[in-house]
């Protein structure tokens, strides 16, 4: 595969570079690296990028798109990395908008899409449930057909950013006798100040609050809020999940990590040189790179395939898993060469 960049490629990198150097907001630089985020923060940065122009690079120019290349969606995500943006929370950008892109009514794209690029709304998801996370097909939040509107009861769990959702997709049974556990689901966008909804937190091993559980009772939505037909959600489901894991390799981000786990390698010290001389070390971060750099290809042949109408496919799956595997070794080794400086306070 060829990965040079034509002149309108490094032109394009060039004016994304000095765009994220003058425009990205003072509030916002620094945070990060240090993995803190507001609700506002989000929403500040999508309103800077929809200023520009560049609010949704993967959407159809009608809705706003921004009508790049694969390679130039690709440079722009390699060049936030490197500013070392805060990242675009994917739920309604890159999960739910491919959704309504292809299923949705016009008037369900013209009620919420323009509020996502806008930095106006800010979406969260609700598929797993206690019991129903890895077998999602088993879900038993249901929702009730009652005249014109759904009656919605039942628990989400590990609802990433719920608690600054406006709204929540939502994946409920609509027909408990189906012969499948794959049908008689459907696809339901419920607004989170809903009498009924209700957010707590799960404060996670690190002291952080991002996910959340998120229970439904008796929370009435109007039938308008389904996408689709009723009882097809699993099909609007796994499609969505192929664009989420098209976009969750992180591969800019990863990159960025290494680098700055060489630079803490090269100066921490063990037995008089720096640990990134030890040639176990260093096998482990060769290694490393060679792994991302195949993650590379395999995210590049992904956009290719789009670029040629083809829809996410099987490898898109490979992104989510891979990606992952790496971003954990990176920790790992990243801890591994901060020695004691690694280590919890007591």
């Amino acid at each position: 595969m060829d990965l040079e960049f034509s002149p309108e490629d490094i032109a394009f990198r060039d004016e994304v570079r000095k765009f994220l150097e003058e425009s990205y907001p003072e509030s916002l630089r620094g945070k990060a690296s240090r993995d803190e985020y507001e609700r506002e923060d989000f929403l500040l940065w999508q309103k800077t990028l929809y200023e520009r122009g560049w609010g949704a690079p993967a959407w159809p120019k009608e809705y706003g798109g921004t009508g790049w290349t694969s390679i130039q969606r690709f440079i722009f995500q390699e060049e936030c990395a490197r500013a070392e943006t805060i990242p675009i929370p994917p739920f309604g950008m890159n999960m739910l908008a491919p959704v309504l892109l292809a299923f949705g009514s016009e008037e369900q794209k013209q009620e919420y899409l323009p509020p996502i690029i806008k930095g106006e709304t800010f979406w969260c998801q609700g598929y797993s449930e206690p019991g129903s996370g890895s077998d999602l097909a088993s879900l038993k939040t249901t929702a009730v057909r009652d005249g014109d509107e759904y009656v919605i009861n039942g628990q989400k769990t590990w609802t990433t950013l719920g608690h600054f959702a406006d709204w929540i997709f939502v994946l409920c049974r609509t027909d408990p006798s189906a012969k499948k556990p794959q049908e008689g689901i459907s696809f339901i966008h419920v607004n989170m100040k809903t009498p009924g909804v209700e957010v707590k937190p799960i404060i996670t091993l690190d002291g952080s609050h991002e996910v959340n559980e998120t229970w439904f009772t008796d929370v009435r939505v109007p039938v308008s809020n389904r996408v689709g037909e009723e009882n097809k959600g699993w099909t609007y489901a796994k499609y969505l999940l192929l664009h989420e894991r098209s976009g969750i390799a992180g591969v800019g981000r990863s990159k960025r990590a290494v680098e700055r786990l060489k630079e803490i390698a090269a100066t921490e010290v063990s037995h008089g040189e720096p640990i990134i001389h030890d040639p176990t070390f260093a096998r482990k971060i060769a290694e490393l790179e060679v792994d991302l750099t195949a993650l590379e290809y395999t995210e590049l042949r992904t956009l290719a395939a789009e670029a040629q109408g083809k829809g996410p496919g099987p490898e898109s799956s490979l992104l989510k898993v891979k990606g992952t595997e790496i971003q954990q070794r990176l920790t790992e080794l990243t801890l591994e060469a901060g020695g004691n400086y690694a280590a919890p306070f007591r």
